[in-house]
């Protein structure tokens, strides 16, 4: 029997978009269980020093809906290590956007070391939280 391929994925998810979707759908067509985190409210005050517009508990629901998601947990802190220890996933996804950062140069090793693999997928253009938040403040 063919083993289980688990892919693993998180963000805020804030002003769901379809950057947001592409990275999700992407990841899906990888994997067989695809289990998404949610950052908590907290965890993105403490990283971002500010609250997302959505709260948690809907962010979550709205994750929950697609049907390319089979599990979604809260996302407390951020430590993919001790996530593959807890998951046991086989593929992290994250967008290109980390791609060249030291942080993840160095966490790519750590992972692949325990057996898993990062994918890194296109930053979809001209669409992110950020862009939809200043068009919402400035027109």
């Amino acid at each position: 029997m063919k083993k289980k391929i688990i892919g693993y994925t998180t963000g805020v998810f804030d002003l769901f978009h379809v950057g947001h979707l592409n990275i999700i759908k992407n990841a899906k067509s990888m994997c067989d269980y695809l289990i998404v985190g949610v950052t908590s409210d907290q965890l993105c005050l403490e990283l971002k020093n500010k609250k997302p517009v959505i709260p948690f508990e809907e962010r979550a629901e709205i994750i929950r809906s697609l049907k390319y998601v089979d599990e979604v947990v809260c996302q407390n802190v951020v430590d993919e290590i001790a996530d593959h220890q807890k998951y046991g996933y086989d593929i992290i996804f994250k967008g290109s956007d980390w791609m060249n950062s030291e942080k993840w140069r160095i966490l790519s090793k750590e992972i692949e070391k325990r057996g898993a693999i990062v994918k890194f997928f296109p930053y979809t253009k001209n669409t992110s939280s950020t862009i939809i938040k200043k068009y919402l403040m400035n027109g």
